[in-house]
């Protein structure tokens, strides 16, 4: 199969400037996600798709390519990754390259390694997948949560059912980490969607599952590269 890494990062970041390419321990933080997709030596071709000749040249530096730039309407604030992807996939076809698979590798979560791509790879050819999406175990458990009403009342806060269960006995919960969206490009041109009955879920530890989005989770991973 013809593999194709897509890594989007649009220069027009909100909550913290230029985000893609804010220095992580003396890396460019899209370099992490670069350097991931090239070891795990899963990929025909590892790309960057962005909006912005700077990150273009810092893309290639790390050994991405770039050979073409976004156009406005995926350039834009409320532009989904999937309108991203399948702009990639059509001005591929153009060049005269098709693919069997894509994978969306955001730069923002750069804990996500190679053997992480290598095994969620593997889960799609094992499970005969059409899609495979990275999660993680939900750092609290879903029978700790729940609404509150304006005076605060714990009344009902949790139920009889769940108040006398040891943790051990609670099934886990799990949430989208954002590291990994691999799909077959027939199933996803066909539906324009990867979440369907042959979607799977690849479990990754909650230790490299953080996505960067502020200065704060920046530091987090940062002090955690350290460590």
């Amino acid at each position: 199969m013809k593999n194709i890494a897509i890594i989007p990062a649009r220069s027009g970041s909100k909550g913290l400037k230029d985000k893609n390419i804010r220095l992580l321990n003396g890396k460019p933080l899209l370099a992490y996600t670069i350097e991931a997709a090239i070891k795990s030596k899963c990929y025909d071709v590892v790309m960057v798709s962005t909006d912005s000749k700077k990150y273009a040249r810092i893309a290639e530096e790390y050994g991405a390519e770039v050979p073409f730039l976004r156009n406005k309407e995926t350039s834009a604030d409320n532009a989904s990754p999937w309108e991203v992807v399948k702009e990639v996939l059509l001005k591929y076809k153009e060049l005269g390259k098709e693919f069997d698979t894509f994978t969306l590798l955001q730069p923002t979560s750069p804990l996500r390694n190679a053997t992480d791509i290598k095994n969620a790879y593997k889960e799609l050819t094992d499970k005969k997948a059409n899609a495979v999406v990275s999660m993680c175990e939900l750092e609290c458990s879903m029978h700790l949560v729940n609404t509150l009403p304006k005076n605060l009342s714990m009344k009902g806060f949790i139920s009889d059912a769940q108040y006398n269960k040891r943790r051990q006995e609670i099934r886990p919960y799990y949430r989208f980490n954002g590291a990994i969206y691999i799909s077959k490009v027939k199933s996803f041109m066909k539906h324009m969607n990867i979440y369907n009955d042959k979607c799977y879920a690849y479990i990754m530890d909650r230790n490299r599952s953080y996505d960067i989005d502020d200065l704060d989770d920046l530091k987090i991973v940062e002090a955690l590269m350290k460590k």
